[in-house]
């Protein structure tokens, strides 16, 4: 049920801030049992750069749910590449400040000149690695996890850019709808045959 309505959650856009994100988040939740709130609640925490230590990420790197993992791992590299780009920037040896080791690069995202490029850049990675973390999920925690994942880079972008910010909620309930539409067309001409 609740992925089902992911698309019809927020239809009108106009006037959104980072406030109707948190709506649509709390409106989740609510929703969700106390195992998946408890799931919501860790990749919430690893939206606050306050949480994001040693242990956070030695906890999200070990956890039972896929998403979490996954999520955290590339978040991981994401954060690394930061920090390796702006050691460079300041000539300081490449791995000052990187607390935790994980394989992956995104020197392509980095070499662009202006900042907003940049993150742009980077959060288009993170947005395409989680399509592609739930890529086999219909209906499990998984989607909803990705789709507050997504809401999260969405809010970011209002705050930097208000208008790529919509355009980003835009593209992400437009994906929902598509991949429910797809499943429930499959799943009717299933029944059907």
């Amino acid at each position: 049920y609740i992925i089902a309505g992911l698309p019809d959650i927020a239809p009108d856009w106009k006037g959104a801030d980072a406030a109707g994100v948190e709506a649509i988040v709390q409106e989740i939740r609510e929703l969700c049992s106390k195992e998946d709130n408890a799931l919501i609640d860790v990749l919430i925490a690893g939206f606050d750069g306050a949480n994001l230590d040693l242990e956070f990420y030695q906890k999200a790197l070990k956890a039972k749910n896929s998403f979490i993992r996954d999520y955290f791992k590339f978040d991981l590299n994401v954060r690394n590449a930061k920090v390796r780009y702006l050691n460079r920037a300041l000539e300081r040896p490449a791995d000052t400040d990187i607390f935790m080791e994980a394989e992956g690069e995104f020197e392509e995202a980095q070499k662009l000149e202006d900042i907003l490029s940049r993150e742009r850049g980077m959060d288009d990675l993170m947005w395409s690695k989680i399509e592609s973390i739930t890529t086999f999920d219909y209906f499990d925690i998984n989607v909803i996890l990705g789709f507050i994942a997504r809401l999260n880079i969405v809010a970011r972008w209002l705050k930097l850019d208000p208008e790529t910010g919509k355009q980003m909620f835009a593209r992400l309930v437009e994906g929902v709808r598509g991949s429910y539409t797809g499943i429930r067309e499959a799943a009717d001409k299933a029944v059907g045959a």
